[in-house]
This record gives structure tokens, C-alpha cells and sequence, in this order.
């Protein structure tokens, strides 16, 4: 059931507005053409419930400005 994809990855991104947001980026990037989208979101969660999508580790990268000479 999707509900327990959904419990499952909740235990690694605990809040569940982000989890909504990384699941649907990870859907569209994931999708096949002719397979049904419902079967692609599962696999996404249980994908997360396995793995940690949002490494503790990595480091945001930061936005580099440049300054334009007039």
C-alpha cells in the first residue's frame, strides 16, 4: 500500500511538505513514457525508504554572484 511507502519514507525526511516536494521532482525525472505514473511514484518511495535522499553530509552549494562592470 502507498500508505506504508509513505511511513516508510518518512523516516528519512521527516518533514512531509519536503517529502512531497522531493517525490514529485524525483517522479517527473523518473517517469517512462507508457508505464503508469502511479507505479513510478511508488517505486520513488520506496527508493526513499531504503535510501537517505537528502544526505546530512552534502553541503548546500552556494549561489556564486557576479557583479557586472558598468
Amino acid at each position: 500500500m502507498r500508505s506504508d511507502l509513505i511511513f516508510g519514507a518518512l523516516t528519512h525526511v521527516t518533514n512531509r511538505y519536503e517529502l512531497c516536494q522531493l517525490a514529485s521532482k524525483a517522479t517527473r525525472k523518473l517517469h517512462k513514457p507508457n508505464t503508469r505514473l502511479q507505479d513510478t511514484t511508488n517505486e520513488v518511495l520506496d527508493r526513499f525508504k531504503d535510501t537517505v535522499p537528502m544526505d546530512d553530509a552534502s553541503e548546500p552549494v552556494e549561489k556564486i554572484t557576479h557583479s557586472r562592470a558598468a
